[in-house]
């Protein structure tokens, strides 16, 4: 876990409920064009600039957490992504109640290993990270990107 963000051993965001009308991102690419709707809509909306490379960033949290959350935490349960005053949150769900880890990029034997990067780049790029467990089973991550 990274030092400035947090596991919560209660339950946090909602499980279940989809938006009405928006099926939920169970693909990667989804989730990105979920993020990049969201914030262009909010920066329309309000008449404000999107910085490219904070959207860049929000996309690639999402990206990441939802890779993870079919490779290692048995498909992705649920997506929210809110703008959120001038931060972007994803939250993405899975059935695991296993904690995200980061593997070093070699062995004991100095073999170069396969994955174990993607909790490190959501941990860097995101403001805040949190980890919540589901009262149903599994997790919720949430990550907050900076806008500005």
């Amino acid at each position: 876990m990274c030092e400035k963000h947090r596991t919560t051993p209660t339950a946090g965001p909602s499980s279940g409920a989809d938006r009405p009308g928006q099926p939920r991102p169970c693909k990667p690419a989804d989730a990105r064009r979920a993020v990049e709707r969201a914030v262009t809509e909010c920066c329309r909306a309000t008449h404000t600039p999107c910085d490219a490379g904070a959207l860049s960033d929000a996309q690639l949290i999402a990206s990441e957490l939802t890779a993870n959350a079919i490779l290692h935490g048995g498909g992705v349960t649920d997506f929210h992504v809110d703008v959120v005053g001038r931060g972007v949150r994803v939250c993405v769900s899975d059935r695991s109640d296993g904690r995200p880890v980061a593997r070093p990029p070699v062995d004991r034997q100095g073999r170069r290993q396969v994955g174990g990067r993607g909790w490190p780049i959501v941990c860097r790029l995101a403001r805040d990270v949190r980890v919540w467990d589901l009262p149903s089973g599994g997790k919720c991550i949430t990550a907050l990107v900076s806008l500005s």
